[in-house]
């Protein structure tokens, strides 16, 4: 990613993002405009681009470009990526941005431009920082973090998972009904001494009864977040040309080239891909991609049939970082057919064989409906499913039965040093950490 604009080329960038992701109603189905709509663009995808824009300035990031989907629409940030769907809303963020301070202007938004004045859940999660003494406001520190968050919330839930003095992920969420009010010092009451903040926000009700608590539509998310990029993996991401002495360079153009030369252009049937993405100057590179991974995807509220993946990459040598996530069902089992969506296992080694970590941390991130549901033989959850891919995918050598798209040139073997499998209200986690074996 590019530098931060308030900090100097010289000093170290932050890779890993924060995401905050806010469900108003468990599905499409449930907004009050659901049925009048004729063209998708219902609940928050009716709010316009220069309103999010407004909400991304206290966040300290701007809009690049955007695409629209048949389900969603998806926002390319100067510091990552925003998903904008009918009943839900992503915003992901690198750098020393202010992720948590747009949540009370994105509260109004929802409230102002969609008629939600309610939050069904809620989850901020991010991996440990490389430089937490470099963040900004509440992002400091964790129990900042969760006091801010807690002041909206009254009754979320924090959690650390893995190693405290090593790699780990953090997670905030709510369950469903949690959200009902805001706590006396909630920042929204505060929201006046915010960067454009000087609108009264509106008080979060509790869900109507047509939101019953146990309703959780189906959510799956799989994050890779990589450190120690090879060289040969980082060097295609530093741009050694200046603006000044290339000044029509085009930093989409350039990203779509270098898309296709990488094989990001191949994670995903082209044929169901629209991707877009942008490189940075001096270096860095980003992408939003939307997949329509069902015939129908768009045609019918109550099924979803797209999804998205998003890439970020910072490749300077002390601080290299690559994160990649994808919320779109992945099969556990390969499939033989190429114009198909890869099966977990497949996709774990094209992503890896791309930017060859040295380091990675794999969270699969499945509601407990959907994960209970998928069983296999032998009982098989689709928790268990996934540590076992993500075992075979990093520990075991790609054979010539892996398919010639499956892990590239790229033959690394790693060693698993943390997995975890945890039960949260509503939601299981997969978290494995894994490191290249020498």
């Amino acid at each position: 990613m590019a530098t931060d604009a308030e900090q100097p080329a010289t000093c170290p960038f932050e890779g890993p993002e924060k995401l905050l992701e806010i469900w108003f109603t468990p599905s499409p189905t449930d907004l009050p405009d659901a049925s009048t709509s004729t063209d998708g663009k219902f609940g928050l995808r009716k709010v316009p681009r220069d309103v999010w824009a407004d909400m991304l300035d206290i966040v300290k990031c701007k809009i690049l470009s955007v695409i629209e989907g048949a389900e969603m629409d998806a926002y390319l940030l100067s510091e990552s990526s925003l998903f904008v769907s009918p009943h839900r809303l992503i915003l992901k963020t690198c750098g020393t941005t202010l992720n948590l301070l747009g949540l009370p202007r994105i509260l109004e938004i929802a409230s102002e431009h969609a008629a939600l004045p309610s939050v069904y859940r809620c989850f901020y999660s991010r991996k440990a920082f490389m430089f937490p003494e470099r963040q900004l406001g509440p992002h400091r520190d964790w129990r900042a973090e969760v006091e801010y968050l807690d002041d909206i919330f009254p009754n979320g839930a924090a959690y650390t998972v893995g190693k405290v003095n090593g790699d780990h992920w953090l997670l905030y969420m709510t369950g469903p009904g949690d959200c009902a009010g805001t706590a006396p010092s909630s920042p929204i009451s505060r929201l006046a001494s915010l960067p454009g903040g000087d609108r009264a926000a509106d008080s979060l009700d509790e869900p109507g009864p047509s939101t019953p608590a146990d309703t959780i539509s189906q959510d799956y998310t799989i994050e890779i977040l990589m450190t120690h990029l090879a060289p040969a993996a980082r060097i295609p991401f530093i741009n050694t040309t200046s603006e000044s002495e290339s000044p029509d360079l085009d930093p989409s153009a350039h990203a779509s080239a270098l898309s296709s030369t990488l094989g990001i252009t191949d994670l995903f049937p082209s044929h169901l891909t629209t991707l877009d993405a942008y490189s940075f100057l001096p270096c860095g590179y980003s992408c939003n991609s939307l997949i329509k991974w069902r015939d129908d995807a768009g045609q019918n509220p109550v099924t979803s049939g797209e999804g998205y993946y998003t890439i970020h990459v910072t490749p300077e040598e002390g601080w290299s970082y690559a994160s990649f996530e994808c919320n779109i069902p992945l099969p556990t089992v390969p499939t033989d057919q190429d114009s198909s969506i890869p099966d977990l296992k497949t996709l774990i080694r094209r992503v890896v064989s791309i930017f060859q970590p040295g380091n990675l941390t794999l969270t699969l991130f499945i509601s407990s409906r959907d994960n209970s549901s998928a069983e296999e033989e032998g009982g098989e959850s689709a928790v268990e499913a996934a540590q076992r891919a993500f075992k075979v995918a990093l520990t075991v050598p790609p054979t010539v039965q892996d398919g010639a798209n499956s892990g590239g040139g790229f033959s690394g073997v790693y060693r698993r040093t943390d997995k975890i499998n945890y039960e949260f209200g509503g939601y299981d986690l997969a978290f494995a950490s894994f490191e290249l074996r020498q």
